[in-house]
């Protein structure tokens, strides 16, 4: 009975010093959610960059990101952890530590309801329904293996991270307009957007917004507007529906396709867009054919 309850003993003291001490968490709030990683961490940031309290975020992969938020004299970390459980489902981990009370928290929080748990669970809660509200807006159907349309396009250069592509687009459409069509340019096709080089580790990208067009040899001069001829490719095409500002949430829903089906693709995206922004109406009737060649 004594080595019972030395060994006992021994347990409990273990599972403090781990609790108290060594547990790198105060608390733990999970859910899960009908979206992939991608849609997740470019949601979480937005929502991040839009809270009333000082917050932060850094991203150390797709699926991991720390983030520090100021309220009152504490300073919390909320580390989020996306483990995708399918193809369309994954479950969110959020790992919160106060910095300034941990210590209390742990002792405080097996107790009883504290302020610090509430103020968690409002935090969390309030990014799953942004969340949501951000999923119903969006429609996205992948239609596997297609193809990029060969033609001949003028085309301006930008670069921004992905977020202020389609503002840079909206900047830039009047302007393009104006000096082609002004000048009698014919239209050969819907506008597009090719993506020559996506970093994903600061969401940033270099991309071409073009204009197709019939190719002549009295094309207007203008400073800014180049031209060229545009090679189809193979791709894996899908359909998005929704605001163009957030049209990105289609390229990891492919590279999860990719990544499923075992195919090798260039991280270099292609949007051609079939709506004008300008006229409004209901986002999730507007369309865009995203496609992400297929390395050959």
């Amino acid at each position: 009975m004594k080595k019972i309850i030395s060994i006992l003993g021994v347990l409990v003291v273990g599972f403090l010093i781990w609790y108290l001490v060594i547990k790198p968490y105060d608390y733990l709030v999970s859910f899960k959610v009908k979206a992939n990683a991608g849609t997740i961490n470019q949601s979480l940031k937005l929502w991040s960059g839009s809270l009333e309290n000082k917050s932060s975020i850094e991203q150390e992969d797709l699926n991991h990101l720390i983030q520090k938020i100021n309220v009152n004299d504490s300073t919390c970390i909320y580390s989020w952890k996306i483990c995708s459980l399918n193809d369309s489902m994954s479950q969110v981990k959020v790992y919160i530590k106060d910095i300034n009370y941990s210590f209390q928290n742990k002792i405080s929080t097996p107790f009883g309801t504290t302020d610090f748990e509430k103020r968690t669970k409002n935090t969390v809660t309030d990014f799953f329904e942004k969340l949501n509200e951000h999923l119903q807006r969006i429609k996205i159907t992948v239609e596997g293996k297609n193809e990029t349309q060969s033609t001949y396009c003028a085309y301006i250069s930008m670069k921004g991270l992905q977020i202020e592509k389609a503002k840079g687009m909206m900047n830039n459409y009047s302007f393009l307009n104006s000096v082609l069509f002004g000048n009698g340019v014919k239209s050969a096709g819907k506008p597009f957007v090719e993506v020559t080089h996506w970093n994903m580790e600061n969401d940033s990208i270099y991309y071409n917004f073009c204009f197709p067009i019939i190719k002549s040899d009295s094309l207007p001069k203008h400073e800014g507007i180049k031209y060229k001829e545009y090679q189809g490719e193979k791709a894996l095409k899908a359909i998005y529906n929704g605001n163009y500002i957030t049209s990105d949430r289609a390229w990891y829903e492919l590279l999860d396709h990719a990544k499923r089906e075992n195919i090798e693709v260039d991280k270099t995206p292609v949007e051609v867009f079939y709506s004008n922004p300008n006229y409004g109406g209901n986002e999730l009737l507007w369309k865009a054919e995203i496609y992400m060649p297929i390395k050959e």
